[in-house]
């Protein structure tokens, strides 16, 4: 094998045993996905038909993901998703999710709201 392929082989090997090594020892971490939120407050401030938009996101900042929900009768509605999940590697052990859904009517206006958490 020509010396100078195996040397040049060898020095791109570093950066991608670099990148695993970075991988593995942040996989001893904790990780968290989304962004935290205050159920409490949001149940304590929202009311149906009342609280707008604007409203929500100055409680709890802007959605994770929008979307639209439809009901059989064909009434739509703005669906706003927030999310927060924390959890320790390896086997992510001590789990905690926080999942909350609100819907809105087409004049911006709060219509319901769900919310689930594992702790």
């Amino acid at each position: 094998m020509n010396r100078n392929i195996y040397m040049k082989n060898q020095y791109q090997l570093i950066p991608a045993l670099a990148l695993l090594l970075m991988i593995l020892l942040s996989a001893c971490g904790t990780v968290q996905v989304g962004r935290d939120f205050d159920i409490t407050a949001f149940e304590s401030t929202a009311k149906v038909g009342e609280t707008s938009k604007a409203q929500v996101i100055k409680l709890l900042g802007s959605p994770k993901s929008i979307g639209v929900m439809q009901e059989k009768s064909g009434e739509r509605f703005d669906e706003w998703l927030y999310f927060f999940g924390t959890g320790r590697m390896p086997g992510m052990r001590d789990v905690g999710i926080k999942i909350l859904q609100i819907r809105f009517d087409q004049a911006g206006k709060l219509r319901s709201y769900n919310w689930s958490s594992s702790k």
